[in-house]
């Protein structure tokens, strides 16, 4: 891993932050370690990736509940081990180019990236919301040394608590389903500020919210972006980051709007 770059903290993020959807996904088999390194080469501030435990309790870097969709098996992730999700092929069904990539586990990613990229790590134990998955992410970060290059994010609240109780110094994110920001952003529940972020449907975002979120001292990175009118809208609105699987376009967006 390479020293310590604060570029690549929560405090030193460029704003606008372009995160790299489950890596440059548009471009390489998503999460995987080509996607995340692609997303290095084409100058992502930011990589995003999911978790999830295995059945022998695994960090493993995958989306969905099952690998059928990403590989050339069948079955759920938490129902297989590490040597048998080793054992898949994650990148034939994006392109035979990249028919060696394996699902990577988070120490790989970490070992690969460390300290050269900051990672948004989605924890996706939606199926199993009281897992330890949030306690052995957090273990890990701590391992590799890279509380201040990560944050948390999820839809799961329950799983966002835990991690803060865990380590309160690592910054968090909840993801929203669209059309519940707002009433997320007014809930006494959630106390937004420097550390909270919150991760809406971009179709949410509107100058009340980003301004609700910056009183609070909060930043607000919406997702999925695709569309060229849609990043220049949401940078013009002042958002703090988006989340797209196309970063070369998102820069060139922004590039177009900072000249």
């Amino acid at each position: 891993m390479t020293g310590f770059n604060p570029n690549f903290t929560y405090v030193g993020l460029a704003r606008p932050t372009i995160f790299a959807h489950r890596g440059s996904s548009a471009y390489a088999p998503e999460n995987t370690l080509a996607a995340f390194e692609m997303a290095v080469l084409q100058g992502a501030d930011a990589i995003e990736l999911d978790v999830k435990l295995s059945a022998d309790g695994q960090i493993i870097v995958i989306h969905d509940d099952t690998v059928d969709r990403t590989t050339d098996g069948t079955g759920r992730v938490g129902s297989m081990t590490l040597p048998e999700l080793k054992d898949l092929d994650a990148g034939s069904y994006f392109d035979t180019e990249f028919k060696t990539e394996k699902i990577p586990t988070l120490d790989e990613v970490f070992e690969t990236l460390g300290k050269r990229i900051f990672i948004n790590i989605e924890i996706k134990n939606y199926s199993t919301p009281l897992d330890e998955l949030p306690e052995r992410v957090i273990s890990l970060v701590k391992k590799f040394d890279l509380e201040e290059h990560v944050m948390l994010t999820s839809f799961n609240f329950i799983a966002l608590i835990q991690a803060r109780d865990h380590n309160h110094n690592i910054p968090v994110g909840l993801l929203t389903p669209a059309g519940l920001a707002n009433l997320t952003v007014t809930s006494k529940l959630v106390r937004f500020g420097p550390s909270v972020a919150l991760h809406p449907s971009f179709v949410d975002v509107k100058p009340k919210l980003i301004q609700s979120l910056h009183c609070a001292r909060s930043r607000i990175h919406a997702y999925p972006l695709k569309e060229a009118e849609d990043m220049r809208q949401l940078f013009r609105l002042g958002v703090d980051g988006i989340i797209t699987a196309d970063p070369p376009l998102a820069k060139s967006v922004l590039s177009e709007i900072e000249s």
